[in-house]
């Protein structure tokens, strides 16, 4: 933002403090005005025809823009994406383990990635893989729901949940 003494224009479109237009003014003597009231000239719409310039204290101003910042930025959600490993041939104990933490995760609202890798010859049954996917997905479904159905790529063979919202 330009202010005072950066300002190019020749003449500014001024607004006071008190958000009244002044009309047009030569910046010399807009200058002149910012510094009677003890407050800087910022220039606003810099491609008007001609530029808008207001009156303001600019380090109050700036100091505003960054506290609406940080609130915004304390209300934002980041979403992770976790990745839940699991194979064809997956035991019971190790899916309930693995289901466990996927659930922990849905709950803490980041989204589920579960993918099956397969390994040798394994990629000649992929209805195995799609069955344990299709299972993880129906244990899950009370705090998740399928984003996209399981699919393959290259090798393996994944499907992604995201949490249900409790709004």
């Amino acid at each position: 933002m330009n202010l005072n003494e950066g300002i190019r224009a020749r003449e500014v479109r001024l607004i006071d403090q008190n958000g009244e237009q002044l009309g047009i003014k030569q910046k010399r003597d807009a200058l002149d005005i910012a510094a009677r009231v003890n407050l800087d000239l910022v220039l606003v719409a810099p491609n008007a025809k001609p530029p808008v310039a207001r009156i303001m204290d600019y380090g109050k101003f700036k100091f505003e823009q960054q506290k609406k910042e940080k609130e915004a930025r304390k209300n934002q959600k980041i979403i992770l994406l976790k990745e839940v490993r699991l194979s064809p041939t997956i035991d019971e104990h190790d899916f309930n383990t693995k289901l466990r933490n996927a659930i922990k995760f849905l709950e803490k609202g980041d989204k589920v990635k579960a993918s099956i890798r397969f390994k040798g010859r394994a990629i000649t049954h992929k209805e195995i893989g799609q069955r344990v996917l299709d299972r993880f997905a129906e244990e899950c479904k009370e705090v998740a729901a399928v984003e996209s159905k399981p699919k393959m790529d290259g090798r393996s063979m994944f499907l992604i949940m995201a949490p249900k919202n409790e709004k």
